[in-house]
């Protein structure tokens, strides 16, 4: 593998990120892993979809119901995870001149402005609650809701700030949406792993010594994605063998979904962090050392299905800041619809200036 500079590594946890989260346009939500294969020509997705494309033009969000979830995109566009994702980077953009500690009071009109004017993705039950609360004026350490979803939107600010600490900050910040210290801590989680990657360890390296620092719940997940990124490496497993490996290992990895019983599915595809972790760092285990891993992965972690999206940000920014920016293939650079638009952006940042 070619070594990423700096910069590169930077722009590659950026576009890993938000690739990754634009292959999971056209499924996400869809909680069948077999109805994805199928409907993609019983192969790995190849290209950017729009939403439910090949699927009937929707897909089916267990307790939501059967629905086009992203109404207002098209192929090469984003979810509200990427959206979000590039909603910080316009703020950073915009205070680029003069670095400064992240501010999410500074930063809400132009959240409120973009959600008022053709946001075009679903929009989630905390950012309603939220959008809610500062119409109402409540003070910016009351806001939030109780969900335990990992929403990942920090990615930018790793072209921004410079130290571990200060990234943490701002991952935490970013997700002003959500007071669940499991959600909070999963963004956490990540910002110190890829940090840890942009400056020199490899991702598992860096996944271990994070989990052993935050210890507790963020130990135990992943423990947990460890042992079944091993179970389906080994090739006399029965797991390996199965043509479905990843959405069965990501699926027993969380206990039953409350709303879900009366349907196959688990949390482990779901939202909350405690799935959404330990499948992220399975996927990052297992492609991290294979040619084209970081495509590889991003395209087999929209095939799983459910919230694919809310992964595809961890794996896209942890594989991107070790393979870097070229190990995107120009396929995707030239499809991605704000690709340019975003370079633009990132280019003004104080890391990644000249």
């Amino acid at each position: 593998m070619n070594i990423p500079t700096k910069k590169e590594a930077i722009k590659g946890a950026f576009f890993g990120a938000i690739v990754g989260d634009a292959l999971c346009l056209g499924s996400h939500y869809e909680y069948d892993a077999q109805k994805i294969y199928e409907a993609y020509g019983r192969k790995p997705i190849e290209k950017f979809m729009s939403p439910g494309e090949m699927m009937g033009g929707e897909t089916h969000g267990i307790g939501w119901g059967q629905r086009n979830y992203h109404p207002g995109k098209s192929a090469g566009g984003t979810t509200d995870y990427g959206d979000y994702n590039i909603l910080v980077l316009e703020y950073l953009a915009a205070i680029s001149d003069t670095p400064r500690p992240f501010n999410v009071a500074n930063m809400i009109p132009h959240w409120m402005k973009r959600l008022e004017n053709g946001w075009g993705s679903w929009i989630c039950t905390m950012t309603k609650e939220t959008y809610a609360q500062v119409r109402q004026g409540y003070p910016v350490e009351r806001l939030g809701g109780i969900s335990n979803a990992m929403a990942i939107r920090h990615v930018a600010a790793h072209g921004y700030y410079e130290t571990e600490e200060e990234l943490v900050d701002v991952a935490r910040k970013t997700m002003f949406t959500h007071k669940n210290a499991e959600a909070l801590g999963g963004g956490e989680f990540f910002a110190r792993v890829t940090h840890r990657v942009l400056n020199g360890e490899t991702p598992a390296n860096a996944i271990e010594m994070v989990a052993r620092q935050m210890g507790g719940f963020f130990s135990d997940k992943v423990s947990q994605a460890i042992a079944k990124y091993q179970e389906e490496a080994d090739e006399n497993s029965a797991l390996h063998k199965e043509l479905f490996s990843d959405d069965l290992a990501i699926t027993s990895m969380a206990r039953l979904w409350d709303i879900g019983r009366s349907e196959p599915i688990k949390v482990g595809k779901a939202s909350p962090t405690e799935g959404t972790l330990p499948g992220a760092v399975y996927f990052i285990l297992k492609y991290a050392d294979k040619e084209n891993g970081l495509i590889e992965a991003l395209k087999a972690n929209a095939m799983v299905g459910g919230d694919n999206a809310s992964r595809s940000i961890a794996i896209g920014m942890v594989l991107g800041a070790y393979m870097g920016v070229n190990a995107i293939p120009n396929e995707f650079k030239q499809t991605l619809e704000q690709w340019e638009y975003c370079e633009n952006l990132l280019n003004t940042l104080p890391l990644l200036k000249g």
